[in-house]
C-alpha cells in the first residue's frame, strides 16, 4: 500500500452524494436478497403444473444470472481483519465468513473504522487483507487512509467500504494503493468475489462451472440427466464442456456415448499427485469437438480404495481446463461427495415423485442449502413422471413438501430413453423434438444463459440412420 498523496485532492470540494444511512436499502445487507433460508415458497397452488399441464418449451425465459467468467475459486489461506462502522456491516461479513469460498480464509471484524484500523496496525502484524468502512466524506476518508499507510505493509491488500459514491474518490484511492472501493448496497457474494479477485492465483486465473449430478435414491435417472445435461451444454448451448464419471464401479458413461476407453479416472485418482494438465488431457476422451468424457472402469475386480483428497484434487485440475464441467456423483454419501457438492456452482438433485425420492431429496436440500447461503439452492428434477399405473405424489404436493419448486419435470418416455441407450446416443440426438430433450435443453440454457440451438445432422449420418 501506498502512503503517497495523489494529484488532485482539490477536486473533493464538491458535495458528494452519499448513498447511506437514511436509504431504506441498508435493509438488504441483514438479508441478502440470494440467501435460500429468506426466499418463501410460492404458495399460488397454480405455481406448479401437473406434468401433462406444463409444456417445456426451449425458449422459455431465463431468470438466472449466468456469469460469463467460469466458476468460483476457494479463497487460500488468508488472514482478513475487517474495522467496521455499523453493525449490518458486521452481519454482512459473518454472513461471508461462513461461506464455502472463505472455508481456509480467517476473517476478524474489529469496530472502529479506518481509525481502529490504524491504532491496530501500529502494535501488530499486518494481515493478507486489511477492509475498512468510513461513513466519512472524501478528504476525511483520504487523510485516514494517508495515516493507516503509514503502518501497513507494502504489499498487503486493502479494500475501502464507503458512502461516496464518485469516480474522483475511487481514483485517489487506487493511486494511495487501495485495492477495491466498494459501496453500498451489495450481497455477501459480491464482497466475496471481489476478494478473491485480489488473491487468485495469475498462474491460474480460471476454473470453469462445475455442475454436481446426483440421485435422491438409486434408479431415478441422474447419470442419464447427467450425461443429457452435458451433451446439451456442448452441442446445444455450445460451450466447452467435460463429463466426470464418479462412480468408479457401475458408472455407465462410456456405455453411454459408446466410447471404449482404456484409461479412466481411476488411473488419475490412483496417482493424484502426477495428475497435472498434460495427464488430464492424455486420459480425457472426446465424445465431439467440444465434449470430453472421463469415464469410470466400471468394474468390480478391484476395490479401489481412494483418499477423500484425492477427488479433490482430480477435480480441480479438470476443471482449471474447461469452463464447464458435470459430476456425475455415485448414490452414496461419505465425506467426498459432501465435499463435492458443497464445492459446486450448481447442484441438480433428480428425484422420482414417489415417498422416499421427497425425504431423501429434502434431506440432500435441507443439507446444502445451510452449508451454501450465498450460492443458488439445488436445482430439482422430478424424472420419470407419469408411469401408468404407479401411485405418484403431485407434483405441487411434492414440491410444497420438499421446498424447492421443480427446474424441469420429464415425463415417463421409456422408448425414447431406451432406444438412445441401446444406440450409444443422447435423447437429442433421437429426438429432439421430445419434451424430454426440450426440458434439458432449458436447463442447459438456466446454466448457462445461452440459447440452445439443435445439432444438424450431416447428410451422412441421416443416409446411415445416425
Amino acid at each position: 500500500m501506498s502512503n503517497e498523496k495523489a494529484l488532485f485532492e482539490a477536486d473533493f470540494d464538491s458535495d458528494f452524494e452519499d448513498v447511506f444511512a437514511e436509504d431504506a436499502s441498508d435493509a438488504d445487507l441483514v438479508a441478502p436478497a440470494n440467501d435460500p433460508f429468506d426466499m418463501p415458497m410460492d404458495e399460488d397452488p397454480g405455481a406448479i403444473a401437473e406434468p401433462a399441464q406444463k409444456p417445456v418449451a426451449a425458449d422459455q425465459p431465463i431468470f438466472t444470472m449466468p456469469d460469463q467468467n467460469g466458476g468460483d475459486v476457494p479463497l487460500p489461506a488468508i488472514s482478513i481483519k475487517v474495522f467496521y462502522e455499523r453493525e449490518e456491516t458486521r452481519q454482512m461479513l459473518e454472513v461471508c465468513a461462513r461461506d464455502r469460498r472463505m472455508g481456509r480464509a480467517t476473517l476478524e471484524a474489529i469496530p472502529g473504522g479506518i481509525p481502529a484500523a490504524t491504532a491496530y496496525m501500529q502494535q501488530n502484524p499486518t494481515p493478507n487483507l486489511v477492509m475498512v468502512e468510513s461513513s466519512a466524506e472524501a478528504q476525511q476518508i483520504l487523510g485516514e487512509i494517508d495515516a493507516l499507510a503509514e503502518h501497513c505493509d507494502e504489499n498487503v491488500q486493502v479494500m475501502v467500504v464507503g458512502v461516496v459514491n464518485d469516480i474522483r474518490l475511487y481514483r485517489q484511492l487506487v493511486a494511495r494503493g487501495v485495492s477495491e472501493y466498494l459501496v453500498p448496497p451489495f450481497e455477501p457474494i459480491q464482497i466475496i468475489r471481489a476478494i478473491s479477485n485480489l488473491f487468485v492465483d495469475p498462474d491460474r486465473p480460471f476454473v470453469g462451472k462445475q455442475i454436481s449430478v446426483i440421485g435422491a435414491k438409486g434408479g431415478v435417472g441422474a447419470s442419464t440427466i447427467a450425461h443429457n445435461l452435458a451433451w446439451a451444454l456442448a452441442e446445444n448451448a455450445r460451450v466447452n464442456t467435460t463429463l466426470v464419471d464418479l462412480d468408479l464401479s457401475f458408472g455407465t458413461t462410456a456405455l453411454d456415448f459408446n466410447q471404449e476407453t482404456p484409461q479412466t479416472i481411476a488411473d488419475a485418482l490412483l496417482a493424484p499427485e502426477r495428475a497435472d494438465d498434460a495427464v488430464i488431457e492424455r486420459l480425457l476422451a472426446k465424445a465431439t469437438d467440444r465434449l470430453s468424457l472421463f469415464t469410470a472402469p466400471a468394474t468390480i475386480s478391484q476395490i479401489m480404495d481412494i483418499p477423500d483428497e484425492a477427488f479433490s484434487t482430480v477435480i480441480e485440475s479438470v476443471r482449471r481446463n474447461v469452463p464447464y464441467m458435470v459430476l456425475d456423483l455415485p448414490h452414496t454419501w461419505s465425506r467426498w461427495v459432501q465435499r463435492t457438492l458443497v464445492a459446486s456452482d450448481e447442484v441438480i438433485i433428480v428425484c422420482q415423485p414417489d415417498l422416499a425420492s421427497l425425504r431423501n431429496g429434502k434431506n440432500f436440500i435441507d443439507q446444502l442449502k445451510g452449508q451454501r447461503p450465498n450460492d443458488n439452492a439445488p436445482r430439482l428434477v422430478i424424472n420419470m413422471s407419469g408411469v401408468p399405473k404407479r401411485p405418484e405424489i403431485p407434483v405441487k404436493d411434492f414440491a410444497a413438501a420438499i421446498g424447492v419448486e421443480p427446474e424441469i419435470i420429464l415425463p415417463f418416455e421409456p422408448e425414447l430413453f431406451g432406444t438412445a441407450a441401446n444406440n450409444g446416443q443422447m435423447i437429442s440426438e433421437t429426438d429432439p423434438t421430445s419434451r424430454s430433450s426440450m426440458a434439458i435443453d432449458h436447463m442447459a440454457s438456466v446454466l448457462t444463459g445461452r440459447a440452445v440451438v439443435q445439432a444438424q445432422k450431416s447428410i451422412f449420418k441421416k443416409l446411415l440412420g445416425k
